[in-house]
């Protein structure tokens, strides 16, 4: 028999604005649907203008907030979009903090949700206290998004400081846009060794996506790049990125955790 395969859990920061990280969260979703994998995306931000919005979730869907309140049913806070991959948000206003009552029964149902798909992105966001919206969001994998600009990889680092200090010492990991693999491989290299000699904290490349205005001419349809222009050099990265989420990796727990405590998810 075959087993199901386990689930998998990345979270998604970014110093970079929420149209760039929703285009990477879209586009890489859709990179994963496109080779047969079970992909669901959440939405943790609360702006009505962002590309997760705009391309899949309209006003009437659900959220899981809502869900949480027994204000809506749970089908209603899923979308399937014509990419292949399902779409949720957990909150339209504000995203609950770690000690509001209706934390733990919003922490149930996401983690029931996620148990139904091989790989969740989340568009990760803090809750008014600092902390992340879902307990499980620790647990699983933490990517950081960065470009090549010195003002990028100083709030990125400020970022990774934020994270540590708030859930500890653990691996994070990093993309690099508008980077060509050279550019990215420096900017990891100089940012691993200032997170490792000054917070303690491992760093690990997933890689990097290079400028390319076909991104942002796809994005203006509301689809991703892979399904407007095939041949892109953006939807190349996108496709060698997305099997770097899904390469098999020994010891890990139920979200991409190793059992001792160390992520090898990526």
């Amino acid at each position: 028999m075959l087993e199901r395969p386990v689930p998998r859990l990345f979270t998604f920061f970014s110093v970079l604005g929420e149209e760039d990280k929703s285009a990477m969260l879209i586009n890489l979703a859709a990179s994963l649907s496109q080779a047969n994998h079970n992909v669901l995306v959440v939405d943790g931000g609360v702006a009505s203008s962002g590309l997760l919005t705009r391309i899949g979730l309209r006003h009437d869907v659900a959220t899981l907030q809502e869900v949480a309140r027994k204000e809506r049913p749970m089908h209603e806070a899923m979308r399937l979009l014509p990419e292949g991959f399902s779409m949720a948000r957990i909150a339209r206003r504000a995203v609950p903090a770690s000690n509001n009552p209706l934390a733990g029964r919003l922490a149930e149902i996401f983690d029931s949700l996620i148990e139904q798909a091989e790989i969740t992105l989340v568009n990760g966001v803090m809750a008014d206290d600092m902390s992340l919206p879902v307990p499980t969001m620790e647990m699983g994998e933490i990517v950081i998004q960065v470009s090549t600009t010195a003002s990028s990889i100083k709030a990125a680092y400020v970022l990774l400081k934020s994270l540590s200090d708030r859930i500890g010492r653990r691996p994070f990991s990093l993309i690099v846009n508008d980077a060509t693999e050279a550019e990215a491989q420096t900017v990891y290299a100089n940012m691993a060794q200032a997170a490792s000699r000054y917070l303690a904290a491992q760093l690990k490349f997933l890689g990097s996506i290079p400028a390319d205005d076909h991104i942002r001419r796809a994005c203006g349809q509301g689809r991703a790049v892979m399904d407007v222009f095939p041949f892109a050099g953006a939807t190349i990265a996108f496709h060698r990125l997305a099997k770097r989420f899904v390469e098999p990796e020994a010891a890990r727990s139920t979200y991409g955790m190793a059992t001792d405590g160390a992520s090898l998810g990526v």
